[in-house]
């Protein structure tokens, strides 16, 4: 059971690589004439390892993307003041869209980027995530987890289209001086994404 824990982590991290792009490459952009067009995705949540067996239905909301500026701000936030620092600078950022599970009223997404892949396109997004007053109570582990994540495989073929869900993750530094994910769980694969 170890052994798939630390396999979903490692598939988790791989997948998520292109992740980290988003504070570094960009993607899709609007300007102020543009009027962007709401987009909603819908998709069930799959459990891995020890969250085996439990789903849960997630809706994202794109309201708007994320510029280039918003991705340079996070970058010099996370440069000067690690993840702290990029809590804060995306605390300030003005919501782009909204995630939620169903039967929740969800909260904001702050930083949404898309980009172009040779089968579709993939859409990424990263946001403060709410810790709860259980968590801060008991000043568990978790509460140095306080970023969500996403990201969305949006397919030109029909029913080829995936992704997964990072509930509770921080970005680090690791030993070789590159930026990593670390999750607080293991991640859940989003399955039957679609596009309403």
């Amino acid at each position: 059971m170890q052994n798939t824990g630390k396999r979903s982590l490692t598939i988790a991290i791989a997948c998520f690589v292109g992740l980290t792009m988003l504070l570094s490459s960009g993607g899709r952009t609007t300007t102020a004439n543009d009027k962007p067009q709401r987009e909603f995705y819908q998709a069930m949540a799959m459990g891995q390892s020890t969250q085996m067996g439990q789903q849960f239905s997630v809706n994202v909301t794109v309201e708007e993307y994320s510029t280039p500026e918003d991705q340079q701000i996070l970058v010099a936030a996370f440069d000067s003041g690690g993840m702290k620092g990029l809590v804060n600078a995306l605390s300030k950022m003005k919501s782009k869209g909204r995630l939620a599970i169903t039967g929740t009223l969800g909260y904001e997404v702050n930083y949404i980027r898309s980009f172009p892949t040779p089968t579709g396109r993939k859409i990424r997004l990263v946001t403060n995530r709410p810790i709860t007053f259980g968590e801060a109570w008991a000043d568990s582990r978790s509460t140095d987890y306080n970023l969500s994540a996403l990201e969305l495989d949006i397919s030109t073929e029909k029913d080829k289209n995936s992704g997964i869900l990072l509930p509770a993750c921080q970005f680090k530094i690791d030993k070789d001086k590159q930026l990593a994910i670390e999750n607080y769980q293991n991640p859940w694969k989003l399955v039957d994404v679609r596009q309403r």
